[in-house]
This record gives structure tokens, C-alpha cells and sequence, in this order.
């Protein structure tokens, strides 16, 4: 943006440079990028001495001023009317009204069909209009986020580069940075960015001084979320730079939207998991040319959200199992699918990065000054949101690790190390968050890529 705006300065014939480079300056700061027209100068003469005249004659001539030009729509000063590449326009800029997009809407069905048009439901549904709000306004920054990452990531890129450029987008669209005590629990990032290649299906985020690379042959799952006021779009895809892993995606993105068309209030769990299951079950791939079915990885679920909670208590399974536990009016979940060329199951490994305060954390005396210092920290700048280590890091905290492993150890803290499947097998995960509002269904973080 930066390069177009001197570009069109260089072209322009300006009697005042300094003006029309501070305007530039105002319009990149709105996240226009415009560059106004430069203006005539007041004083700028009419005519110069004509040929013949006398040079005192000349010199006496009076100056005319002109009349202004009006000022071209778009100058500085004048919200931008869309996203810049990469992302840094404050959403609510973009939306001036408070009005967000709303995501795909499906109406309930058999029994509860009549809740699409009874008055009383509908009412219920218009007085959660702030709820609604700050979830449509978190789904549209994650699309944009996500689009914006789906066309730029390429293999050759670090995945601490890629998670970076996810988080500063996330930061600038919700104008939450996140560097102040109390600015991410208002709004940001929900919890760690996950870039999990092949094998490790999910809970994975670069730590500090990561070097992996991503390679044309990976199949990686990315997964983020979004948060305003505690409201949290909880969505993810999985991306692969090879052909021969397209069955393996489709299942998984078919076995997701399985889970959400069988989601609803009075669903049972149990019996969304048996139709996710037979949907992805149903497919498989060829890899190097192998066949392998793809499975569902059985000790991976879906869950319900509450508010600045990822996890709220209810699992969402994603194979058959007598699970008799319903969703109910209200509720908000995560409809989430994994799949695999693997065993289908995932165990610890590898490095941990991605930690939480227990929403049920046990009040116990802390014995390391270290440990009680960070829990402040967490305290004040997370709360019960899942954070990282880079996250820590990026507050300026330091020598950190062993406070933290006494959280951990005393039940205060959660860690969540990657899960993954064996070596050599690759899983890939889809994921959208719905809210079952009292007369319709909204799958909040639906776009036009997934």
C-alpha cells in the first residue's frame, strides 16, 4: 500500500509536496491508501508577464487567486470501504452500522420444525441481539483472516511466520493488540493458532525459536479463533499443496457438515457421531499409491462453548457411541471432525505449547514467587482463554517455564501438548461453530471457502 501511495505522489504535479505527503500518511493510517489530488495553491499566479510588457509593469501585475477545486470522495479522513491485503482495517470500520453478516441459517427440523415461524421463539431470538452481534462481528473476522491466509500461505514459509500473520490480523481487525492488562479478555485472539502438519491432528503452535518449514508434501490443519467479549468463533480447515490428498480432505469436510445438518436443539450426541461416522468412513484415498479408508480419530469430539471458555463441558463425538446427552436451546458448539489415514487414535507427543486456566482452578497456595507472579499475568491478560507460549513472551515475560510447570502441577493450569496419530499417516480436521438460537440454526462461521 505503501509503494502505491509514492507511486501515485510521484506523478502528481504538486506545488506542496509536504501536504499532499501528510495526506497519504492520514489515508494509510484509515486504511484507505488513497491519495488525494493535490491542491492548487491560493497564490498560485493566473497569468506571468506577458512578452513585450515592461519589467516593472510585470512586476506590479496583481496575483489572482483561483477558486479551490473540491476535494475528490475517498481523501483522507474517509472510512475504508474495504479489506486491506494483509488484513488491518478495524472490522467495525468496515461495518459502521454494528451490523454483521449473518451466517448460514438452517431451519430446525421434524419436531422442532415449528420453531421457524412460533412468535414467542422468534421474540426470544430478537432480544439476544447483542450476543448475535458480537458473534457475527468475531465469524467475519475470522473468514476474512482465513481467506487472506488461504491465498497467501505457501510452502518455504516458517509455521511461525504464518501463525504470526493469522494472530496480527485477528489483533488489528478486532482493534484488540492484546499488550495492555485486560485487552485480549475484551476481544482477539480466542486461543493459540494450531498449524499441525500430517500426522499431529491438533494443539500444536510454534514456541519460540521453532524452525519447521512448510513443505509442499504436508497436509496441515489450521485452526484459530477469534473472541469478542468473550464470544468465541472457534473454526478450521486443512490445507495440502497435493492432489493426492483431496479424497482425504473431502471426507473430513463432508463428515463436518454431517455433524452440523444432524446438530440441533433435542439432537442427541451419540447419534451425530454415528452419522459423522458413516460419512467419513465412507471414503478413501490413495497416497503415493497406496489406498487407505479414511477413519475417524475416536478420542477426538466436538464441544459446546461458553463465554471465554473453549471448552464447556458437553463432547460432541465423532463416531457412534450411546452418548444420550442432547443439546439444548441456547447452546453453542464447535462441530469438529477429524480424520485419518493412521490408526484413527491420538496419543501425547512432542513439546507443549498450548496451555489454560481451569475455569474450576482449586484456590492452593503457590510456594514459587515465580509461579504466583505468572498467574497474575494470566489472570489479568487471559483468564480462562487457552493461550501459548509466544503469547507469554510477547508480554515480556521471561524464565517463565518453571513458574508455569508449577501451575500446571497444582491443577491451576491445564497444559494441552499436541496429540498424534503414528508417523507417516495424515489426518486433516474441518471445523465451524453454531449457535442454536431459540427458532433457527445459524452455522456462524460458514463462508464460500467452507
Amino acid at each position: 500500500m505503501a509503494a502505491q501511495a509514492a507511486d501515485a505522489i510521484a506523478n502528481l504535479k504538486v506545488k506542496d509536496p509536504e501536504a499532499v505527503m501528510a495526506s497519504a500518511a492520514a489515508a494509510k493510517a484509515n486504511g484507505n491508501g488513497t491519495v488525494p489530488e493535490a491542491e492548487d495553491s491560493d497564490d498560485e499566479e493566473d497569468e506571468k508577464g506577458v512578452a513585450g510588457e515592461g519589467g516593472a509593469d510585470g512586476a506590479a501585475k496583481k496575483k489572482r487567486k483561483r477558486k479551490r477545486k473540491p476535494k475528490k470522495a475517498g481523501g483522507a479522513g474517509v472510512n475504508p470501504t474495504k479489506q486491506s491485503d494483509p488484513p488491518r482495517v478495524l472490522l467495525s470500520n468496515l461495518f459502521p452500522s454494528g451490523e454483521y453478516p449473518v451466517g448460514q441459517e438452517e431451519d430446525y427440523r421434524n419436531e422442532n420444525l415449528y420453531r421457524t415461524t412460533n412468535e414467542e421463539k422468534r421474540h426470544l431470538d430478537r432480544m439476544n441481539n447483542d450476543f448475535l452481534q458480537e458473534y457475527r462481528q468475531g465469524a467475519e473476522i475470522h473468514r476474512q483472516v482465513r481467506q487472506w491466509a488461504q491465498k497467501n500461505i505457501k510452502p518455504g514459509q516458517s509455521l511461525t511466520e504464518i501463525a504470526e500473520g493469522i494472530e496480527d490480523g485477528v489483533r488489528a481487525l478486532t482493534g484488540h493488540p492484546g499488550l495492555e492488562e485486560g485487552d485480549n479478555i475484551k476481544g482477539g485472539i480466542a486461543f493459540p493458532t494450531g498449524l499441525n502438519l500430517d500426522h499431529i491432528a491438533a494443539h500444536y503452535s510454534p514456541n519460540a525459536g521453532n524452525k519447521t518449514l512448510l513443505s509442499k508434501d504436508n497436509v496441515m490443519k489450521v485452526d484459530f479463533g477469534v473472541h469478542i467479549n468473550g464470544r468465541i468463533v472457534d473454526s478450521a480447515f486443512t490445507m495440502a499443496f497435493d492432489p493426492m490428498y483431496n479424497n482425504l480432505l473431502e471426507a473430513v469436510k463432508q463428515g463436518t457438515n454431517t455433524g452440523i445438518k444432524e446438530a440441533g436443539i433435542d439432537a442427541r450426541m451419540g447419534e451425530i457421531g454415528a452419522a459423522i461416522q458413516e460419512t467419513m468412513e465412507s471414503y478413501e484415498c490413495t497416497i503415493n499409491g497406496k489406498t487407505y479408508p479414511v477413519k475417524c480419530i475416536k478420542n477426538l469430539n466436538g464441544h459446546d462453548i461458553r463465554q471465554w471458555q473453549i471448552h464447556g463441558g458437553k463432547s460432541v463425538p465423532i463416531v457412534k457411541s450411546n452418548d444420550q446427552t442432547k443439546m439444548e436451546e441456547g447452546e453453542v458448539f464447535a462441530i469438529e471432525t477429524f480424520g485419518s489415514t493412521g490408526n484413527g487414535y491420538v496419543r501425547d507427543d512432542y513439546e507443549t505449547s498450548h496451555y489454560a486456566k481451569r475455569a474450576d482452578a482449586p484456590k492452593v497456595g503457590l510456594a514459587l514467587g515465580s509461579a504466583k507472579k505468572l498467574l497474575n499475568v494470566i489472570n489479568k491478560n487471559f483468564g480462562t482463554l487457552p493461550f501459548c507460549r509466544r503469547y507469554l513472551d510477547r508480554l515480556g515475560q521471561e524464565k517463565y517455564l518453571v513458574g508455569l510447570n508449577s501451575l500446571v502441577s497444582s491443577g491451576i493450569v491445564e497444559a494441552y501438548p499436541p496429540l498424534v496419530d503414528k508417523k507417516g499417516s495424515y489426518t486433516a480436521q474441518f471445523e465451524h461453530t453454531i449457535l442454536l438460537r431459540p427458532n433457527v440454526k445459524e452455522v456462524i462461521s460458514r463462508g464460500d471457502d467452507y
